[in-house]
C-alpha cells in the first residue's frame, strides 16, 4: 500500500506534513473491527499516533468502515481535540477557566510564549510544539492548570511554566518531568502525582471507609425488582444536577422488551468548577464499577461503557486496571461471583474535548461513533438509547451511592439529608476561599455553614452548579443546596468582591458559544447575541430596554432549545439579574431622543473611513469646529 504524502502537503512555509502510511490507518480500524461505532476510538487513535488527521486518512477510514468521506469529517472536526491541521509533537492545553484567569493564567501563557517561541493558538516551526487554550479541565482546586499530551499539571507558576517549557525543549517526555519512574509507578500512583485529590472533609457515605463490593455482594441474594425497589426508598436522585430519582429510570429500562440492555456510566463532568467525579475515578473505581454491575444485575445488561472525558486520559490507565482486576477475581465478565446468567462487561469509551457530551443523548451519539450532538426526545434513552436499546446513563456519583445503598440498606440512605433530598452530596469548592477541594456533606447544608468550614467568609458571589447553575449574593447565602433550593451536581466557585462580576458573565457566555454543538439556531446564535449583548453592558453602552433584550432571548433560548444546553445557557445573565441588580444598573446609560445608547455613531462609521481614507466633517470633531 502506498504512503500518501503529495496531497497531504498545507499551505505556509512554518509546519511540514508528516507521513501517514495507508496501511497503519488500515491496521487502526482493524484493532476496532472496522467497526463505525468506535469511530472516536479510531480518531483518537490516529490523532495520538501521527498528531493530525489527514483528509487521506479520512478517506481510509471511510472505505474500512463502510461510511462516507463526509460522516469520518463529521466526527473528526465535531471534537476539539481532534485536528485536521498537524500539532505539535507536544501539545500544551491552557486551562481557560474563569478560576485560572483569575490565578494568574495570562502571566503562565506568556511564559509559555515566550519560551516556546510561539504564540497561543501556533505550532513551532518545527512541529515539537503546539501552545492553545482549551475549557475548564477539571483541576479548578489547583489552578492554573494545563495538560501537556496526557499529562496533567496544576498549580502552575510563571516559573513552573519556563521550568517545564525548558525541560520539555532539553528532550524530556512530559512523564519524564512528573517522575524520573514515572514506567514504574502504578497506575494510582501516577495519578496521585500529577493531581492531588484534595479531599477535605470525607463523609459517611462515598469518602469514608468502604468495604470491598459488599453491595454487590447483598446484590446477588435480590432480585432485579428488589433491587431497584430498595434504590428508589433510599431516595437516592441522579447526582448529575437533573435529579431524576434513580430507582424510577432503572424501572423504565428494565420494562423495556429488548434484544439488549446496557449500562452507560457519564465520567465526562464537563461543567466548569465540578471535579467531584475525577476524586472519584481515583479513589473508588471499584465502587463505580460494583454499582454499574449492580445497576446491569437490575436491568438485564450484559454490557456496559464508562465515557471518560478525554480531558481525564491520566486516568484511563487506572480504570483499565481496575476492570482487569475485577475480570480476573470473576467481579466482571461471565458468571459473576459464579452466578450462572449473571454477565456483565465494561469497556472504556475515550472522549475527545466536548462538553456538549455531558449531556445524556450526545454522550450516546459520540459513544456510537457519531458527533456529540443530543438526540431528539422522546424517546428517552430507557426507552432507546445506545444503538437503538434500552439504556441506563447515570453519572460516577449516583453508581457509587447505588453501591453503598445496597450494602447498607435504604433507610440508612434515606435518614440522611433532608426530605426530598436524601444522602449527601460531593461539592467541589473552587475560587477565592483559603481551603478549595472536595467535601462531602448531608443535603441541607446553608451557603454560609460551606463557605465557613472552606474559609471563604468574604464571599460575595457564590457560583452554584456552576455556569449552568445560580449565582447568588450574599443576602442568599442563608439558602440550602438541596434539590428544592439550590440544586447543583457539585459545583461551588467562590467569588470575593475584588471580582467583576460581568466578566464572569461574558466568560461564562463565551464558554457556552464555544461549547454549543450547533444543531439548533437559538443556542447557536441566541448565546453570541447574549454575550454582545453583556460585552455592550461592561462597556457601558447600554440602556434600561436592553435589560428588557436580555430577558426576552434568554426566554426564547430556553423555550426554543433542543437540549440542556441551550436551556441552562442563559442561567448566568438571568441569575445576575435577579441577585445583582445594581450591578447591571450600574452600566446602564439612559436613552436620548428615542435614540438607543448602544448605537455608537464613531464604530458604525469607521470602517467608512478606513475605506475612504478620510473622516467625516460631519462627525469628527475636528471637522465640526
Amino acid at each position: 500500500m502506498a504512503t500518501n504524502t503529495p496531497d497531504e502537503q498545507m499551505t505556509g512555509p512554518a509546519v511540514s506534513v508528516p507521513s501517514i502510511p495507508v496501511e497503519e490507518i488500515v491496521s487502526i480500524c482493524q484493532t476496532y473491527g472496522n467497526d463505525r461505532h468506535r469511530m472516536l476510538d479510531i480518531l483518537r487513535d490516529v490523532q495520538d499516533r501521527f498528531r493530525w488527521i489527514s483528509p487521506k486518512v479520512m478517506e481510509t477510514v471511510a472505505s474500512q468502515t463502510c461510511l462516507s468521506r463526509i460522516e469520518v469529517e463529521g466526527v473528526a472536526s465535531f471534537y476539539s481535540f481532534l485536528s485536521q491541521t498537524p500539532k505539535g509533537r507536544v501539545t500544551i492545553r491552557l486551562c481557560d477557566d474563569i478560576i485560572d484567569r483569575f490565578a494568574g493564567l495570562a502571566a503562565i501563557a506568556e511564559a509559555f510564549e515566550e519560551e516556546l517561541g510561539i504564540k497561543v493558538g501556533e505550532t513551532s516551526p518545527d512541529e515539537s510544539f503546539s501552545l492553545e487554550y482549551t475549557p475548564c479541565i477539571g483541576m479548578c482546586d489547583q489552578a492554573p492548570a494545563a495538560m501537556v499530551n496526557d499529562v496533567v499539571v496544576t498549580k502552575l507558576t510563571p516559573d513552573l511554566a519556563r521550568q517545564w517549557a525548558q525541560s520539555l525543549k532539553a528532550g524530556k517526555s512530559p512523564e519524564e518531568i512528573v517522575s524520573d519512574r514515572f514506567a514504574d509507578l502504578s497506575p494510582h500512583a501516577r495519578a496521585t502525582a500529577q493531581v492531588d485529590n484534595n479531599i477535605r472533609h470525607a463523609g459517611a457515605v462515598l469518602l469514608g471507609p468502604v468495604p470491598d463490593d459488599a453491595g454487590l455482594k447483598t446484590a446477588l441474594g435480590l432480585t432485579p425488582v428488589q433491587i431497584m425497589d430498595m434504590i428508589e426508598a433510599s431516595g437516592l436522585r441522579g447526582c448529575g444536577g437533573a435529579g431524576f430519582t434513580t430507582g424510577r429510570k432503572w424501572k423504565f429500562a428494565a420494562a423495556e422488551k429488548a434484544e439488549k440492555h446496557f449500562v452507560l456510566c457519564n465520567a465526562d463532568e464537563g461543567e466548569p468548577g465540578t471535579f467531584k467525579d475525577r476524586v472519584l475515578l481515583t479513589e473508588r473505581p471499584h465502587l463505580l464499577v460494583e454499582g454499574m454491575t449492580i445497576a446491569a444485575r437490575a436491568v438485564g445488561a450484559r454490557e456496559g461503557i464508562i465515557y471518560l472525558r478525554g480531558e481525564y486520559v491520566y486516568l484511563r490507565d487506572l480504570i483499565e486496571e481496575v476492570l482487569a482486576d475485577r475480570r480476573a477475581r470473576g467481579l466482571l465478565g461471565e458468571a459473576i461471583l459464579g452466578v450462572e446468567g449473571f454477565d456483565f462487561d465494561l469497556r472504556v469509551q475515550m472522549g475527545a474535548g466536548a462538553y456538549i457530551c455531558g449531556e445524556e443523548g450526545a454522550l450516546i451519539s459520540s459513544c456510537e461513533g457519531l458527533p456529540g450532538e443530543p438526540k431528539t426526545r422522546p424517546p428517552f434513552p430507557v426507552n432507546r438509547g445506545y444503538l437503538g436499546y434500552p439504556t441506563v446513563v447515570n453519572n460516577v456519583e449516583t453508581f457509587c451511592h447505588a453501591a453503598r445503598i445496597l450494602d447498607r440498606g435504604a433507610q440508612w440512605f434515606f435518614d440522611m439529608g433532608e426530605e426530598g433530598s436524601h444522602g449527601t452530596k460531593l461539592f467541589s469548592v473552587s475560587g477565592d476561599c483559603l481551603n478549595p477541594g472536595l467535601y462531602e456533606f448531608p443535603y441541607g447544608l446553608t451557603i454560609n455553614e460551606l463557605l465557613e468550614m472552606v474559609g471563604g467568609e468574604d464571599a460575595a458571589a457564590v457560583q452554584v452548579g456552576g455556569p449552568s447553575g445560580t449565582m447568588i449574593a450574599r443576602d442568599s447565602f442563608h439558602r440550602r443546596l438541596t434539590f428544592d433550593d439550590l440544586a447543583t451536581g457539585g459545583a461551588i466557585i467562590v467569588f470575593s468582591g475584588e471580582r467583576n462580576v460581568l466578566e464572569i458573565v461574558e466568560y461564562y457566555m463565551s464558554f457556552f458559544v464555544h461549547e454549543s454543538c450547533g444543531y439548533c439556531t437559538p443556542c447557536r446564535v441566541g448565546n453570541v447575541f447574549l454575550q454582545k449583548a453583556i460585552g455592550k453592558f461592561r462597556k457601558g453602552l447600554a440602556n434600561p430596554e436592553d435589560i428588557d433584550y436580555l430577558k426576552d432571548l434568554s426566554g426564547t433560548i430556553i423555550e426554543t432549545s433542543r437540549c440542556g444546553l441551550g436551556m441552562t445557557s442563559p442561567n448566568p445573565i438571568l441569575t445576575t439579574l435577579k441577585n445583582f441588580p445594581l450591578v447591571y444598573s450600574a452600566m446602564v446609560k439612559p436613552s436620548k431622543d428615542g435614540i438607543r445608547a448602544t448605537f455608537d455613531i464613531q464604530s458604525a462609521i469607521d470602517g467608512a473611513r478606513h475605506l475612504a481614507k478620510r473622516r467625516s466633517y460631519i462627525y469628527d470633531e475636528d471637522f465640526s469646529k
